[in-house]
């Protein structure tokens, strides 16, 4: 298998999705064992409140239902057109250059926010458990980047190449710039939310923009899991 092979395999769905799915299902687990804690990752509210709303618990399980239901038929569509084929070592060579890029990502984000203010300051977990610091690093990774990634940056990118009939490349940039503003002020919502500081907010709005541009150009199963080891590197190691 050549680089070329690896980029292309590790982009498709059966490759992307269930690489992101042990991030999920870990995830719902902690959330679940801790429950009693109230402490859920502010993406994965966001997302599930509209099913809540309707259905109330049961609401729970639709959600449920819908992303795995989703999920399973992009794999299988897929799968289906490549014969039915998975490679176990583009598996490796994901989690290989996600845990490279998590660390390529802290360096670069934060010493252009640096250079940018001269000074860093970023929101941590301030108060809460280990367990608690993982569950949210892994609830970033997969529910913040299904959101703010797949549904918005995707949309964004979308209705730029259709609607306004703008180039590709002219659309992913505005889609990925609007996405990782939105993206940082989504920090600063609700009780556990960060307080304002400008040199926080710069610090997401460039990361925000690294992992648009991460999406667009990897896939959403290596952007998921940058961003959940990037997560528990700061906020856990």
């Amino acid at each position: 298998m050549t680089g070329r092979d690896y980029l292309a395999l590790s982009r498709t769905p059966r490759y992307s999705v269930l690489f992101a799915l042990p991030l999920l299902l870990l995830y719902e687990f902690l959330a679940w064992a801790m429950a009693g804690s109230g402490v859920r990752n502010g993406a994965d509210v966001l997302l599930k409140w509209l099913f809540v709303g309707v259905g109330g618990q049961r609401g729970l399980l639709v959600f449920e239902v819908v992303v795995f239901g989703i999920g399973a038929w992009l794999v299988t569509r897929d799968w289906r057109a490549a014969g039915g084929r998975l490679k176990p070592r583009v598996f490796a060579g994901m989690l290989l250059e996600s845990a490279l890029l998590a660390l390529l990502v802290g360096l670069v984000v934060g010493r252009l926010t640096a250079a940018l203010l001269r000074t860093l300051a970023v929101g941590q977990m301030e108060g809460l458990d280990l367990s608690s610091q993982l569950m949210l690093s892994l609830g970033a990774g997969i529910y913040e980047e299904l959101l703010f990634r797949v549904i918005l940056v995707g949309a964004l990118a979308a209705f730029g190449l259709r609607v306004l009939k703008w180039s590709r490349q002219t659309s992913g940039v505005v889609a990925c710039v609007v996405g990782a503003l939105i993206f940082s002020a989504f920090h600063y919502v609700g009780p556990y939310g960060d307080p304002w500081q400008l040199g926080s907010f710069t610090f997401r709005a460039i990361a925000g923009l690294v992992f648009s541009a991460l999406y667009l150009t990897r896939g959403f199963g290596i952007t998921a899991w940058t961003h959940a080891l990037y997560d528990i590197y700061v906020t856990v190691l």
